[in-house]
């Protein structure tokens, strides 16, 4: 007879570490057997991403250096979420202050979850659309290139090994699902409180 639950009970639960950005935790749990096993993961307070659409059908990308991987890495716009925020509100923070970018009209897509074995990080999935450009406004020392380019470019960078950004290939596929028509999304307009709360400066991740 199968188990009634796999899931696993925690015992104990130890913060090995605390910095500015990262809590790392160390936990004792007990297994279906009966037995103990620990795990160790990091504490993610969340983060958005978007896929901002172009009239013209091409989509808004950045190029930015990631200090761990040791390389500029193509991704969509994303940041992490400050406390308490608002998903949607992080979504449209991060698009204008990373690409200039603000957004009529926005669609939820989903979400993912990053890292499953070692981190609780989940990142909502947002299209953005009606955009219009105005100005930056980037975080001291941060340095990100904002480019335009075909949907199926990025669909084919994806496939070729080109974008290897887990969130940007996951993006990836909800946009191509999206443009084959396969995946529906409810469109709303973008409400003034938010576009008056993307003034608001958040920590990026």
């Amino acid at each position: 007879m199968k188990p009634e639950t796999i899931a696993e009970t925690l015992l104990t639960s130890q913060q090995v570490y605390k910095g500015g950005f990262l809590d790392v935790r160390r936990d004792t749990v007990q297994l279906q057997n009966g037995k103990s096993a620990t795990r160790e993961y990091v504490v993610h307070p969340g983060a958005c991403v978007v896929i901002p659409l172009l009239d013209n059908g091409d989509v808004i990308l950045e190029k930015q250096f990631r200090y761990p991987v040791g390389r500029e890495m193509i991704e969509f716009p994303a940041g992490k979420l400050d406390p308490n925020e608002d998903p949607l509100i992080c979504a449209l923070r991060e698009l204008r202050e990373e690409t200039g970018y603000s957004a009529s009209e926005w669609a939820y897509a989903g979400c993912m979850h990053l890292a499953i074995a070692y981190s609780t990080e989940i990142i909502h999935i947002y299209f953005a659309r009606g955009l219009v450009l105005g100005e930056r406004e980037l975080d001291e020392g941060e340095f990100l290139d904002v480019f335009t380019a075909p949907a199926e470019q990025l669909i084919a960078w994806c496939a070729d090994g080109t974008v290897t950004d887990a969130k940007t290939v996951t993006c990836a596929l909800h946009l191509q699902q999206f443009l084959a028509g396969s995946k529906q999304v409810g469109w709303n307009a973008v409400p003034r409180m938010a576009n008056t709360a993307t003034e608001s400066s958040g920590e990026k991740a």
